[in-house]
């Protein structure tokens, strides 16, 4: 489905990238609500996953999707498909892996109107988003015998470290704790909570630090996640917490996701592209209009714009009120379809 681009003089460009299954029904409604609010951005439309190869593409990530990218320095992406245990590898991973977008931010936080077993909830994931066994080297060394390497650099856990400790600073957050299981992998997340306690040492005494073991840290996710503030980690468990954390507010369904790198970043959606219900027009956009919020902060500070940050609270404080009233999609216990939910949206800004 075409999106509409629109255009001024003083438009800011942005990528477009709809992606897979519903993907094009929650960016259509995600525009829609983001051109509402006065935040003038140019789109752009550029392919990636299953969609790359049906608009023509040879390749699941294009190089001129790529290239657009770095050149905007900013895009927002709805959901690529990933098969499961064959076919090609995630384009997510080499999206975050090509454009060097090494930091992944998930807030997660009680929504209101939106029923889990949780109150108050208000935590971040900052995950490393480049090594680990995410890094893909895998082998099989013999009939019925693979390996797969994971990868730890200085440089990179130094980087990630001082990435979480600048945003819990910015954003007036009390405490980093890291997660990791050196007491088994004493190398490898070993470096990775050294890099953490001397970053922290040499510039952010100011902020609390802690570290726990991983799975007692999941112990006591469950048991009382408001314990905890950001959460730095390496990118399996980053990964893996980000959804446990998103389960404690709702689901993927209200929890937005940001990559980013010293030259740009990508916005997405982090729940999949739930192809069974594609093309009925009842997906819930809400994740992916946060992330466009979380764009709307980033580019309000990156481009020294107090505008976009203003166009990022009125958005937050229409869905805010929306959910307050009910006003939801069926997954949430609703009625409304993808566009309806938008147009509730806007009606509140």
């Amino acid at each position: 489905m075409p999106l509409p681009i629109e255009s001024s003089s003083m438009s800011t460009p942005v990528v477009l990238i709809p992606g897979d299954g519903i993907g094009p029904e929650v960016a259509e409604a995600a525009q829609h609500v983001i051109d509402a609010s006065g935040a003038d951005i140019t789109w752009t439309l550029r392919h990636a996953g299953e969609a790359a190869l049906a608009a023509g593409e040879k390749q699941l990530l294009p190089q001129s999707t790529l290239d657009l990218i770095a050149e905007y320095g900013v895009a927002l992406k709805g959901p690529c498909t990933t098969p499961i245990g064959s076919g090609f590898r995630s384009v997510n991973v080499l999206l975050r892996k090509t454009l060097d977008l090494y930091a992944a931010a998930r807030p997660i936080r009680s929504m209101p109107g939106v029923k889990s077993r949780y109150e108050d909830v208000d935590l971040v994931i900052i995950r490393e988003n480049t090594e680990g066994l995410y890094a893909g080297i895998e082998n099989e060394i013999a009939k019925g015998v693979t390996t797969s390497i994971k990868v730890a650099t200085e440089s990179a856990s130094r980087r990630i470290a001082d990435y979480a400790f600048r945003y819990c600073r910015e954003r007036g957050r009390r405490k980093v704790t890291v997660f990791h299981k050196a007491n088994i992998m004493k190398l490898t997340d070993g470096l990775f909570i050294r890099c953490a306690r001397e970053i922290h040492d040499a510039s952010y005494q100011d902020i609390e630090y802690d570290e726990m073991i991983i799975d007692a840290a999941c112990m006591r996710m469950v048991q009382d996640p408001t314990k905890f503030d950001v959460i730095l980690a390496e990118n399996l468990y980053g990964d893996i917490m980000s959804d446990l954390c998103a389960g404690l507010v709702g689901g993927l369904g209200v929890t937005p996701g940001a990559n980013i790198g010293e030259k740009g970043a990508v916005f997405e959606a982090v729940h999949g592209s739930a192809p069974d219900i594609a093309g009925k027009g009842v997906a819930n956009p809400l994740a992916l209009i946060m992330s466009g919020v979380m764009m709307l902060n980033w580019l309000s500070v990156r481009r020294a714009e107090p505008r976009f940050k203003d166009c990022a609270t009125r958005i937050r404080h229409a869905y805010d009120r929306a959910l307050a009233d009910g006003v939801t999609t069926r997954d949430l216990g609703g009625s409304l379809g993808t566009m309806d939910f938008a147009r509730a949206l806007v009606e509140r800004l």
